[in-house]
C-alpha cells in the first residue's frame, strides 16, 4: 500500500485527503508560507513530520500563539548558538518561549554588558541569513549523557526529565516525559553548525524568522533556586513582521512611559520605604485622595448592593486557618506565624475566616439569604522578592472583600448579581475592554483540591452560565481554581492593550463545611449555604497601580488629587483666584492656587508636569468680567468663562466621573 489517508485542516475549513506514504506536512502547506507547523491530532510537530495514516493535520500560522512561541524559541536556539560562537566557554541553561520574547540562560565568566548584547544580534543575523535548518533527532539518554558531557546544566535536566515542569520554569521546553530529542541547526551543505537538547517543534530554517531584538540581560539563579550558581540570562523578543516587532517596541516604550512605579514618584502618589521593607507601600497626600476616593466609592456601592459593612483584626490564632482549610495549603504565603500565649499567630492572608464567624454567630434562617457581608480588609501575604513589584504585586494588600451566603438555589442569581456589580464598577473607573477567565480544578492533582466531584461539577456549571449568559469571551484556565472552589477572573485591559487580572468571584462549598455554617430552610431543617467571595478591585493597590498606568497619571477629575489648579498672571490677581478657589471648596471641590514666585508659563508647566485636569488663570480682564480662563491638559485654551460657569463646568464633570 502506497496511500495513507489524512484529514487536513485549511483556513478553518476540513476535508480528508489520500496521499502517498512518506509526505512530510509541509508539502501540505507549500504555498503558504506563513504556516510554519502543524498541529497532528492535537500535538505539536515540525513541517519535517512525516505523515502516518489517519492523521488529522491543521498548520500553525506564525502570527497565531502557538506560532509566536515556535517562533520565539526557535529565535532562542540561534540565540544561543551565537552566545558559544562568541564565548566558546559559555555553558547552556534553559531557553523558553515566554508572553512577547523569550530568553536563554548562561553559564559565563563574566556578565554580560549592553554592547554584548549589539555583537550578539550580529552573529545572530548572520546565522539567520544561512539559512541553517532545524533538524529533529531521536536520541536515549545515553547517549544524550555522552553527547552533553560538556554542558553540565543539560545534564542535569536529563536527570530530571520526568519531573522537568517542576524542576525549573521553562525546562518543559527541552525535556519532558516522552522520548529525548535534540535539534540540530544544520548548513546548506549538510555541516552540524551547533545542537540544543530540545522538545521541539521548531521552524523549518532560521532564515524564517523575520524580525527580533535582545532585549537587556540580568542575573538569574538556575532552576530558579538562590542555593543554586547565578547564570546569566538574555531577554529578547521575536516577531512575524517587522512591522509587528516596530508595534511592540512601541507597546514596550510606552508601557515604560507609564510605568506607575516611575508616576508614583513623579507625582508623590506613594513610596516603599527600605525602613518598613519591600512591598510595603505608604500612600502619600495626593495618593491618599486617590485612595480615599476608591475606598468612598466602593463603599458606598457595596451597601448600595445590599452588602453590610463588617470589619475584622489583622492577626488571628492559628486554628481558624486551619478550620477554613487555608493551613496547610497556603502557609507557605503567609507570614511566619509569632508565638504568644503558648499559641501561634498568623497576620491574616484572608478575611472570609472572620467572615464565616459573624455568619456563625447567631442562628441563620433562610429569609436573611443572602447574606453579605463587606469589608476593606488589610491582609499579608510573604510575596517571594523576585516577584514584588510596585503597588501590582505587593505583601500588604486591601481588599474590597465581601462573601455572599445564600442558598444553592440563590447562588446563580448571586454570581450574577455580583458580576454585574464587578463589571459596573470598572466601567466607572474607565475600565470597559475586558473578559472573563473561568479557573477549574486541575483533576489530576486531587490532593491539591478539595470537595467531591458532584460539588465542584455544580460549581463551575454555575459560574460558566453565568459567564456565558453575560455575552463575554469567556477563555479557559484548567487548574487555576483555589482549593476550595472555582472562580471567574475579569481580565481587563488598559488604554495601551496590556492585560490585567482584576476582579474575582469565587464559589466556595468548602469553608461553609469547616465552619459547619447553617440555616434553618423553609421546610424546618438545618441546611449548609454556598458561600462566594468576591473582590471588586481584586486589591486595591493593584487596581490603583492599574488606574496609574490606563491614564499615564493623567487622571479624570474625579479621581485627580488636584481638580483645579489657579494660576494668577501677576501677584495682584492672587487674592481674586483665592476667593474663586473658596467658591470651589465649598462644593467640595480640590483646588490649589499656585502664588509662587514663578514666572505664569513656568506655573503652567508646573500643573501640566502634575497632569492637572483643570487650569484656571485670572489676569485683568478676566477680573473685570467676573470671569476666569480655562486651559485643559491638551493645551487647549477656553477664556471669559463666568465663574459660575466655571465652578459648573468643573463639578459636573466631576460628577459624570468623564475624562478631561
Amino acid at each position: 500500500m502506497s496511500e495513507i489517508n489524512i484529514a487536513v485542516t485549511i483556513a478553518g475549513s476540513r476535508e480528508e485527503q489520500t496521499t502517498t506514504i512518506g509526505t512530510k506536512a509541509w508539502e501540505l502547506f507549500k504555498d503558504q508560507p506563513e504556516i510554519i507547523a502543524a498541529r497532528v491530532s492535537g500535538e505539536l510537530k515540525d513541517l519535517a513530520y512525516v505523515l502516518t495514516d489517519g492523521d488529522d493535520v491543521e498548520g500553525v500560522e506564525i502570527s497565531s500563539p502557538d506560532g509566536h512561541n515556535i517562533l520565539r524559541h526557535s529565535t532562542a536556539h540561534v540565540l544561543a548558538q551565537a552566545v558559544q560562537q562568541l564565548w566558546p566557554e559559555a555553558k547552556l541553561g534553559i531557553g523558553p518561549p515566554i508572553v512577547d520574547g523569550f530568553y536563554y540562560d548562561f553559564d559565563v565568566e563574566t556578565p554580560f554588558v549592553p554592547e554584548d548584547l549589539t555583537k550578539l544580534e550580529t552573529a545572530m543575523r548572520k546565522i539567520i541569513k544561512e539559512g541553517q535548518r532545524f533538524e529533529r533527532r531521536v536520541t536515549s539518554d545515553d547517549d544524550a549523557l555522552t553527547e552533553l558531557a560538556h554542558e553540565p546544566y543539560k545534564v542535569e535536566l536529563i536527570g530530571l526529565k520526568g519531573g522537568s515542569a517542576e524542576a525549573a520554569e521553562g525546562a518543559n521546553v527541552e525535556v519532558g516525559a516522552g522520548e529525548l530529542t535534540i535539534y540540530d541547526n544544520v548548513r546548506r551543505n549538510g555541516d552540524v553548525a551547533w545542537s540544543d537538547l530540545c522538545r521541539g517543534p521548531h521552524l523549518p530554517t532560521t532564515k524564517r524568522i523575520p524580525a527580533f531584538k535582545l532585549m537587556r540581560s540580568a542575573a538569574a539563579y538556575w532552576r530558579g533556586d538562590e542555593n543554586n550558581k547565578q547564570l546569566q540570562r538574555i531577554y529578547g523578543t521575536a516577531w512575524e513582521s517587522k512591522e509587528a516587532l516596530d508595534e511592540h517596541l512601541h507597546r514596550i516604550a510606552e508601557a515604560e512611559r507609564r510605568d506607575h512605579r516611575k508616576l508614583g514618584r513623579d507625582l508623590d502618589l506613594f513610596s516603599f520605604p527600605d525602613e518598613i521593607g519591600s512591598g510595603l507601600a505608604v500612600f502619600h497626600p495626593k495618593g491618599g485622595v486617590i485612595k480615599r476616593e476608591m475606598e468612598d466609592y466602593v463603599r458606598l456601592r457595596h451597601i448600595e448592593e445590599g452588602f453590610s459593612y463588617v470589619g475584622s483584626p489583622h492577626i488571628t490564632k492559628e486554628g481558624l486557618f486551619h478550620t477554613s482549610g487555608h493551613l496547610p495549603y497556603y502557609e507557605d504565603t503567609m507570614f511566619p506565624p509569632m508565638e504568644m500565649e503558648n499559641s501561634r499567630y498568623f497576620l491574616k492572608a484572608m478575611n472570609c475566616p472572620m467572615h464565616n464567624l459573624i455568619y456563625r454567630s447567631k442562628q441563620r434562617s433562610y429569609r436573611e439569604l443572602p447574606l453579605r457581608l463587606f469589608e476593606f480588609g488589610t491582609v499579608y501575604r510573604y510575596e517571594k522578592s523576585g516577584v514584588v513589584h510596585g503597588l501590582t504585586r505587593v505583601r500588604g494588600l486591601t481588599q474590597d472583600d465581601s462573601h455572599s451566603y445564600c442558598t444553592p438555589e440563590q447562588a446563580p442569581e448571586e454570581v450574577e448579581h455580583l458580576l454585574n456589580f464587578v463589571l459596573g464598577l470598572l466601567r466607572d473607573f474607565g475600565i470597559d475592554d475586558f473578559y472573563l477567565e473561568l479557573s477549574t480544578r486541575d483533576d489530576s492533582k486531587p490532593d491539591k483540591f478539595i470537595g467531591t466531584d458532584e460539588e465542584w461539577a455544580q460549581a463551575t456549571k454555575v459560574l460558566e452560565d453565568v459567564a456565558i449568559a453575560s455575552g463575554l469571551e469567556l477563555v479557559a484556565d484548567p487548574g487555576g481554581a483555589a482549593f476550595y472552589g472555582p472562580k471567574i477572573s475579569v481580565q481587563a485591559k488598559d488604554a495601551i492593550g496590556r492585560t490585567w487580572q482584576m476582579s474575582t468571584i469565587q464559589y466556595d462549598f468548602n469553608q461553609p463545611k469547616g465552619f459547619d455554617l447553617s440555616y434553618q430552610a423553609a421546610d424546618g431543617s438545618r441546611q449548609q449555604p454556598v458561600m462566594i467571595h468576591s473582590a471588586k478591585f481584586g486589591s486595591l493597590e493593584r487596581f490603583f497601580g492599574l488606574l496609574v498606568e490606563h491614564y499615564a497619571g493623567a487622571f479624570p477629575p474625579w479621581l485627580a488629587p488636584v481638580q483645579v489648579q489657579a494660576i494668577p498672571v501677576a501677584e495682584r490677581h492672587s487674592d481674586y483666584l483665592f476667593d474663586f478657589a473658596k467658591l470651589m471648596k465649598a462644593k467640595g471641590l480640590r483646588v490649589e492656587v499656585d502664588d509662587s514666585d514663578e514666572r505664569m508659563q513656568k506655573k503652567i508647566r508646573n500643573a501640566q508636569m502634575q497632569k492637572v485636569p483643570f487650569m484656571v488663570i485670572a489676569g485683568d480682564q478676566d477680573i473685570e468680567a467676573n470671569a476666569v480662563s480655562f486651559r485643559y491638559r491638551d493645551g487647549r485654551q477656553d477664556n471669559g468663562v463666568p465663574i459660575d460657569e466655571a465652578i459648573a463646568r468643573v463639578a459636573d464633570a466631576v460628577a459624570s466621573r468623564e475624562q478631561v
